[in-house]
């Protein structure tokens, strides 16, 4: 199922399938996800007539007056940045009511809006899709050849090249997946995306709830998040590396009510903790581990390049890791999976679980390559298995380190070793 809008260049999406599926299925679709991302193209691919909210004036002013007056045109109607305009949330349900009948609209919006907007939560009426930034294998650096879906089905890994060499990662990373600037240089890319953060702190965030935010706190906050990208670092941490020798230390609540903001921005996604049955008493920390929504802001909010990344091998580790965790999360959605970390009293750290909606899961180490690092990941990835109380939580369904560098195949035990760039949906 395609409309009659699909802008020319426009590169297929993981989610497309999602999209029609929910098309297919529910009278309205919710695309949402941080700005840049490319949920209006993916709007136009699926729309057979548009509303843009946030480019025509005119049709800004006939929402605050009749806003009834824009739902109509050829389905599915797509109505782009619609928070811009919250008035036509409510009769867009009621056309949905009265139509009865699927696949009538397509909403696009870089923020949740409050709660008291969509207080009729539009539950049988409207479905939410999540659009995240390209992942390797839309932007086209990944091929594929494993297929996550096929690894939660037990299939064995058969990864058909290796990875690429860490300066040609970093450059990745630093690119990062944002559709218009995907074909640009980092350093392109990275300039785009400190103007993209600066929008963030001056305008974006207040915009948001409508509550004035500092934007200096705000863009110390980014930086204090860019350097623990991939940590499980607390409230109270960011603030004192926030404040630095600020006369006023940032409190954290403050930086709570931040990160809630960032968060209903898309900028930030957090992995939250695992909670398990285990064999024996062990505590398990509960921290998220601090992600954004694609790992170039955090270089961004740094305002780093390649060249500094490559001397900072460790560091770098830590973007990896994130750019990992939004591959997966992208390629892993369609299943309705959740993705978490493991981190308990003992120190034993994994970096994803995934876990399907039966229960199943699987779990996944990521390191840049080295041997050292793969082989650390393998133990882990074995002494998470000997914790887990399979009688309860089942045994996993797969086991694996995910790489930025180097070969990959299987173990005799079954636990994999994956180049980011091999995976796919």
């Amino acid at each position: 199922m395609t409309g009659t809008l699909t802008p020319s260049g426009y590169r297929p999406r993981v989610v497309d399938r999602e999209v029609a599926e929910a098309l297919y299925s529910s009278p309205a679709v919710l695309l949402d996800g941080p700005r840049a991302s490319g949920k209006t193209w993916t709007g136009k691919h699926f729309a057979q007539s548009e509303a843009l909210f946030d480019t025509i004036l005119g049709i800004r002013l006939a929402a605050s007056i009749d806003a009834a007056s824009l739902l109509d045109g050829p389905v599915p109607r797509l109505l782009d940045e619609w928070q811009q305009m919250p008035e036509i949330w409510n009769p867009m349900r009621r056309a949905c009511d009265d139509r009865a009948e699927m696949g009538q609209f397509l909403l696009t919006g870089s923020a949740n809006p409050p709660d008291d907007i969509t207080r009729h939560s539009g539950i049988g009426r409207v479905a939410r899709v999540r659009i995240r930034p390209m992942s390797l294998l839309e932007s086209g650096e990944s091929n594929g050849s494993v297929s996550l879906s096929k690894l939660m089905d037990g299939e064995p890994s058969r990864p058909q090249t290796p990875g690429v060499q860490i300066p040609t990662m970093i450059d990745l990373i630093c690119r990062g997946g944002w559709p218009r600037i995907v074909t640009g240089t980092a350093a392109f890319a990275q300039k785009s995306l400190r103007d993209y953060l600066n929008d963030i702190c001056r305008t974006d965030i207040t915009q948001v709830d409508d509550v004035k935010r500092d934007p200096i706190g705000v863009r110390r906050l980014l930086a204090s998040l860019g350097r623990n990208a991939g940590t499980k670092v607390s409230f109270t941490t960011l603030a004192k590396d926030a404040s630095g020798d600020r006369n006023v230390p940032m409190h954290p609540r403050t930086v709570k009510k931040y990160l809630q903001s960032l968060e209903r921005l898309f900028v930030i996604e957090d992995l939250p903790a695992w909670k398990p049955h285990l064999r024996s008493r062990i505590a398990l920390r509960t921290t998220p581990a601090r992600h954004f929504v694609c790992p170039s802001l955090a270089v961004a909010a740094l305002r780093t390049n390649s060249v500094r990344l490559r001397s900072d091998l460790d560091f770098f580790g830590f973007l990896f890791e994130s750019l990992v965790v939004r591959d997966l999360r992208i390629y892993s959605q369609l299943e309705g999976c959740h993705l978490s970390h493991y981190l308990d009293e003992y120190g034993l750290e994994v970096d994803v679980i995934l876990e399907r909606a039966d229960g199943e899961w699987a779990a996944f180490e990521i390191k840049l390559g080295s041997d050292k690092g793969v082989m650390e990941g393998i133990e882990s990835l074995r002494l998470l298995k000997n914790r887990i109380n399979t009688n309860l939580m089942g045994e996993p369904i797969k086991l694996a380190v995910i790489t930025a560098t180097g070969v990959g195949g299987e173990l005799p035990d079954g636990i994999a070793i994956i180049p980011i760039t091999t995976l796919g949906p």
